[in-house]
């Protein structure tokens, strides 16, 4: 049980000593923005916790871990990220957890969702040029490869983490009976289904004016729902995401190209480099 105290200590006392030299290495901008989500944070944190709220104040904890992602990136994987992409990551953690979930951002502006998953296409497309772009700079994996084709591997490494995502807000949603994949309702249907198009033909009956009676037991008791159109569980949410997802990856991907053939800086501000042996004196010295 000691050893395992002090091997806690240990991890934590190295964790506040990368953090340390993390924020010592960082302009200001990115420093203050790091501080300032970390207080609001914690105050919902402290907010959530006196109105009992444990879910919430988990969510807060879980937001205050993945705030330490750029630092880890930073120290224990010797790659240097850009100042405007750890911004935006910081700032994309708190939309996602503090004000999606927390503060309802979901439900109140329902472009929200759409904004937030087209800036995560957006950067892992950027991540996915850094990821050939370290590779080709390693003396043990060395290929050269048109900045077409560098586009298109990005491209698609941004949407293979769109489509896991996808997978991960089904599982919760059927596993755990959350609603990650939000509803829709919808007045026009198509189908080929035998019960609207009895002939068994191949050939979609388009229905109109649809009319729903929902009934289902909640909380125990017996609920009846009657309402306009019918509910969709979550497949326009799904592919809404995945538009979206892909139209911010061809947009860095074509930033991307550009900044291969040397005609565009403005890529170059959100993709990760391995640090060079200056960067890595320059951390030792500020530790």
């Amino acid at each position: 049980m000691a050893e395992h105290k002090n091997e806690a200590k240990k991890g934590l006392k190295k964790l506040l000593q990368d953090l340390n030299g993390y924020i010592k290495g960082k302009p200001k901008s990115t420093v203050i923005t790091y501080f300032i989500l970390r207080l609001l944070v914690i105050a919902t944190l402290a907010v959530q916790m006196v109105h009992g709220n444990y879910y919430n104040a988990f969510m807060c904890i879980f937001t205050l871990v993945l705030f330490l992602l750029p630092a880890f990136v930073d120290r224990r994987l010797n790659i240097k990220l850009p100042s405007l992409l750890e911004i935006v990551i910081l700032l994309f953690i708190f939309s996602a957890e503090i004000l999606g979930e927390i503060q309802n951002f979901y439900g109140i502006f329902k472009s929200w969702d759409t904004m937030l998953h087209t800036i995560n296409g957006f950067m892992m497309a950027a991540i996915g040029f850094a990821l050939i772009d370290i590779l080709n700079n390693d003396p043990h994996f060395h290929f050269t490869a048109s900045p077409v084709f560098v586009a298109f591997v990005a491209f698609c490494f941004s949407m293979t983490i769109g489509v896991v995502w996808e997978f991960f807000e089904f599982g919760m949603d059927y596993f755990l009976k959350t609603d990650m994949q939000k509803d829709f309702i919808y007045n026009t249907i198509s189908s080929v289904y035998t019960v609207v198009n009895p002939s068994g033909e191949n050939s979609a009956v388009v229905i109109e004016n649809v009319r729903t009676t929902l009934e289902g037991v909640v909380n125990g008791e017996s609920v009846r729902f009657d309402y306009d159109g019918y509910l969709d569980i979550g497949i326009k949410d799904t592919m809404k995401d995945l538009i979206v997802n892909c139209l911010g990856a061809i947009i860095f991907s074509v930033l991307g190209i550009f900044y291969i053939k040397g005609r565009s800086k403005v890529a170059e501000k959100f993709m990760p480099t391995l640090k060079t042996e200056e960067d890595l004196a320059r951390d030792r010295s500020e530790e």
